[in-house]
């Protein structure tokens, strides 16, 4: 007797656990449940894309910003500027600066126009 009822709750238990995990695979395979993971799964990857992303757009920023401290030294442009006109051309552009078209030639100090139309 002992050895029936034993098989007996055996089989009553396999057959909840097996019925429980039979509902739990069924409710995931829903409509409704696999569209919530999808999205889940896709907001999961789209944040990963998008930290990746933002990280790349970081190290693009700092390597430009390397690269170009590395041409202006090169070029000299982080060089001190030397503000001081020579004296010949510092006169000739204070004589100038009213007629912004005109050039000093500086062996002889006389203006030379750019304006085509003054010929004719």
């Amino acid at each position: 007797m002992f050895r029936r009822t034993f098989w007996f709750g055996t089989g009553v238990a396999a057959g909840v656990w097996a019925t429980t995990k039979v509902n739990r695979k069924l409710k995931q395979l829903t409509p409704d449940s696999l569209a919530a993971t999808a999205a889940n799964k896709a907001l999961d990857v789209g944040g990963r894309v998008r930290d990746r992303a933002v990280g790349f757009a970081l190290d693009v920023r700092d390597n430009m910003a390397q690269r170009e401290a590395e041409l202006d030294d090169a070029l000299g442009l982080n060089a001190p500027v030397d503000r001081e006109l020579p004296a010949l051309r510092r006169h000739a552009a204070i004589e100038n600066s009213k007629d912004p078209k005109s050039v000093v030639d500086d062996s002889t100090y006389t203006t030379y126009s750019y304006n085509r139309n003054e010929d004719h």
